[in-house]
Protein backbone atom coordinates (compact mmCIF):
# COMPACT_ATOMS: atom_id res chain seq x y z
CA UNK A 1 0.00 0.00 0.00
CA UNK A 2 1.42 3.97 -1.08
CA UNK A 3 -0.43 6.57 0.32
CA UNK A 4 0.36 9.91 -0.33
CA UNK A 5 -1.52 13.47 -0.13
CA UNK A 6 -5.18 12.15 -1.85
CA UNK A 7 -4.65 8.74 -2.93
CA UNK A 8 -3.91 5.03 -1.70
CA UNK A 9 -2.33 2.97 -4.42
CA UNK A 10 -3.00 -0.80 -2.84
CA UNK A 11 -3.29 -4.48 -4.78
CA UNK A 12 -6.06 -4.87 -6.70
CA UNK A 13 -8.46 -7.81 -5.27
CA UNK A 14 -11.61 -9.41 -6.15
CA UNK A 15 -13.94 -6.63 -4.34
CA UNK A 16 -12.65 -4.01 -7.50
CA UNK A 17 -14.23 -6.55 -10.15
CA UNK A 18 -17.74 -4.21 -10.38
CA UNK A 19 -16.16 -0.77 -10.05
CA UNK A 20 -13.80 -2.26 -12.97
CA UNK A 21 -16.61 -3.89 -14.87
CA UNK A 22 -18.80 -1.04 -15.37
CA UNK A 23 -15.72 1.31 -16.36
CA UNK A 24 -14.58 -1.23 -18.63
CA UNK A 25 -17.97 -1.16 -20.40
CA UNK A 26 -18.88 2.49 -20.46
CA UNK A 27 -18.34 3.82 -23.95
CA UNK A 28 -16.73 7.29 -22.97
CA UNK A 29 -14.24 5.27 -20.62
CA UNK A 30 -13.43 3.12 -23.01
CA UNK A 31 -12.93 5.81 -25.91
CA UNK A 32 -10.28 7.12 -23.30
CA UNK A 33 -8.40 4.29 -23.13
CA UNK A 34 -8.31 3.71 -26.67
CA UNK A 35 -9.97 0.33 -26.08
CA UNK A 36 -12.87 -1.87 -27.66
CA UNK A 37 -15.46 -2.11 -24.59
CA UNK A 38 -15.79 -4.73 -22.86
CA UNK A 39 -19.45 -6.97 -24.04
CA UNK A 40 -19.34 -9.91 -22.04
CA UNK A 41 -21.58 -10.53 -19.17
CA UNK A 42 -20.49 -9.61 -15.83
CA UNK A 43 -19.97 -13.65 -14.54
CA UNK A 44 -17.40 -14.17 -17.38
CA UNK A 45 -15.85 -10.96 -16.81
CA UNK A 46 -15.62 -12.54 -13.27
CA UNK A 47 -13.78 -15.70 -14.18
CA UNK A 48 -11.34 -14.13 -16.40
CA UNK A 49 -10.53 -11.05 -13.75
CA UNK A 50 -9.95 -13.76 -11.04
CA UNK A 51 -7.55 -15.62 -13.36
CA UNK A 52 -5.93 -12.01 -13.80
CA UNK A 53 -5.56 -11.42 -10.18
CA UNK A 54 -3.69 -14.92 -9.46
CA UNK A 55 -1.25 -14.34 -12.05
CA UNK A 56 1.73 -12.28 -11.20
CA UNK A 57 3.55 -11.21 -14.35
CA UNK A 58 7.01 -10.04 -13.85
CA UNK A 59 6.59 -7.22 -16.36
CA UNK A 60 3.87 -5.36 -15.29
CA UNK A 61 2.05 -4.22 -11.79
CA UNK A 62 -1.42 -3.26 -11.71
CA UNK A 63 -2.89 -0.99 -8.63
CA UNK A 64 -6.11 0.11 -7.07
CA UNK A 65 -6.45 4.07 -6.88
CA UNK A 66 -8.88 4.67 -3.89
CA UNK A 67 -9.54 8.06 -1.78
CA UNK A 68 -7.76 8.20 1.37
CA UNK A 69 -11.03 7.08 3.17
CA UNK A 70 -11.18 3.72 0.53
CA UNK A 71 -13.43 4.44 -2.33
CA UNK A 72 -12.20 3.12 -5.54
CA UNK A 73 -12.11 5.28 -8.24
CA UNK A 74 -9.52 3.80 -10.87
CA UNK A 75 -6.39 1.82 -11.65
CA UNK A 76 -3.37 3.18 -13.00
CA UNK A 77 -0.19 0.49 -13.61
CA UNK A 78 3.46 -0.08 -15.13
CA UNK A 79 4.11 -2.02 -18.07
CA UNK A 80 6.09 -3.08 -20.91
CA UNK A 81 9.08 -3.66 -18.12
CA UNK A 82 12.18 -3.87 -20.17
CA UNK A 83 15.50 -4.17 -17.80
CA UNK A 84 17.72 -3.78 -20.48
CA UNK A 85 16.34 -0.47 -21.70
CA UNK A 86 15.59 1.05 -18.22
CA UNK A 87 12.08 2.03 -19.25
CA UNK A 88 8.21 1.19 -18.14
CA UNK A 89 5.07 2.40 -19.70
CA UNK A 90 2.71 3.95 -17.38
CA UNK A 91 -0.85 3.68 -17.48
CA UNK A 92 -4.01 5.17 -15.53
CA UNK A 93 -7.84 5.47 -15.46
CA UNK A 94 -10.06 7.11 -12.71
CA UNK A 95 -13.17 5.51 -13.43
CA UNK A 96 -15.27 7.05 -11.41
CA UNK A 97 -16.55 11.26 -12.83
CA UNK A 98 -16.78 12.53 -9.57
CA UNK A 99 -12.99 12.67 -8.97
CA UNK A 100 -12.18 14.13 -12.58
CA UNK A 101 -10.67 17.40 -12.44
CA UNK A 102 -10.19 17.60 -8.94
CA UNK A 103 -6.28 16.38 -8.78
CA UNK A 104 -6.73 12.75 -7.56
CA UNK A 105 -5.18 11.46 -11.38
CA UNK A 106 -2.21 13.85 -10.86
CA UNK A 107 -1.60 12.77 -7.28
CA UNK A 108 -1.62 8.89 -8.54
CA UNK A 109 0.55 9.44 -11.24
CA UNK A 110 3.01 11.45 -9.22
CA UNK A 111 2.40 8.57 -6.65
CA UNK A 112 3.38 5.64 -9.17
CA UNK A 113 6.29 7.66 -10.37
CA UNK A 114 7.64 8.20 -7.12
CA UNK A 115 7.08 4.62 -6.53
CA UNK A 116 8.82 3.38 -9.90
CA UNK A 117 12.07 5.81 -9.47
CA UNK A 118 12.21 4.79 -5.68
CA UNK A 119 12.29 0.86 -5.89
CA UNK A 120 13.81 0.34 -9.01
CA UNK A 121 16.81 1.46 -11.38
CA UNK A 122 14.81 2.39 -14.37
CA UNK A 123 15.76 5.85 -15.65
CA UNK A 124 12.54 6.24 -18.11
CA UNK A 125 9.17 6.25 -17.45
CA UNK A 126 6.67 6.65 -21.03
CA UNK A 127 3.50 6.65 -21.54
CA UNK A 128 0.97 7.68 -24.32
CA UNK A 129 -2.47 9.24 -25.03
CA UNK A 130 -4.90 10.20 -27.17
CA UNK A 131 -3.51 13.32 -29.41
CA UNK A 132 -7.18 15.11 -28.55
CA UNK A 133 -7.36 14.49 -24.76
CA UNK A 134 -5.63 17.81 -23.47
CA UNK A 135 -7.09 16.80 -20.22
CA UNK A 136 -4.82 14.12 -19.65
CA UNK A 137 -2.25 15.68 -21.55
CA UNK A 138 -2.46 18.83 -18.92
CA UNK A 139 -2.07 16.48 -16.07
CA UNK A 140 0.59 14.68 -17.01
CA UNK A 141 2.64 17.50 -17.85
CA UNK A 142 1.93 18.89 -14.76
CA UNK A 143 3.51 15.81 -13.35
CA UNK A 144 6.90 15.92 -15.38
CA UNK A 145 5.88 14.23 -18.64
CA UNK A 146 7.20 15.68 -21.76
CA UNK A 147 6.08 15.24 -25.37
CA UNK A 148 8.86 13.93 -27.50
CA UNK A 149 6.38 12.26 -30.37
CA UNK A 150 3.31 10.97 -31.61
CA UNK A 151 1.96 7.37 -32.83
CA UNK A 152 -0.49 5.96 -34.92
CA UNK A 153 -1.74 2.46 -33.81
CA UNK A 154 -5.32 0.62 -34.32
CA UNK A 155 -6.95 3.43 -35.80
CA UNK A 156 -5.92 6.17 -32.81
CA UNK A 157 -3.34 8.77 -32.82
CA UNK A 158 -1.60 9.47 -29.67
CA UNK A 159 0.72 11.64 -28.41
CA UNK A 160 4.10 9.66 -26.79
CA UNK A 161 5.09 11.49 -23.17
CA UNK A 162 8.20 10.59 -20.52
CA UNK A 163 10.15 11.61 -17.83
CA UNK A 164 13.72 10.61 -16.97
CA UNK A 165 15.07 9.95 -13.69
CA UNK A 166 17.11 12.84 -13.42
CA UNK A 167 14.07 14.64 -14.35
CA UNK A 168 12.30 13.60 -11.74
CA UNK A 169 14.48 14.00 -9.20
CA UNK A 170 15.37 17.25 -10.51
CA UNK A 171 11.53 18.00 -9.94
CA UNK A 172 11.08 16.27 -6.37
CA UNK A 173 13.80 18.95 -5.03
CA UNK A 174 12.03 21.66 -6.45
CA UNK A 175 8.63 20.61 -4.48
Amino acid sequence: MIISSKIILREKTSADAWDDYAWETDPELAQLDAAPRITISYSQYLLDYAKTLRRSPTTSHRFAVDTLDGKHIGNCSYYNLNKTKGEVELGIMIGNRDYWNTGYGTDAVITLANYIFRQTKLNRIYLKTLDWNSRAQKCFQKCGFTPHGHMAKDGYNFVLMEIYRNQWQEQQTKT
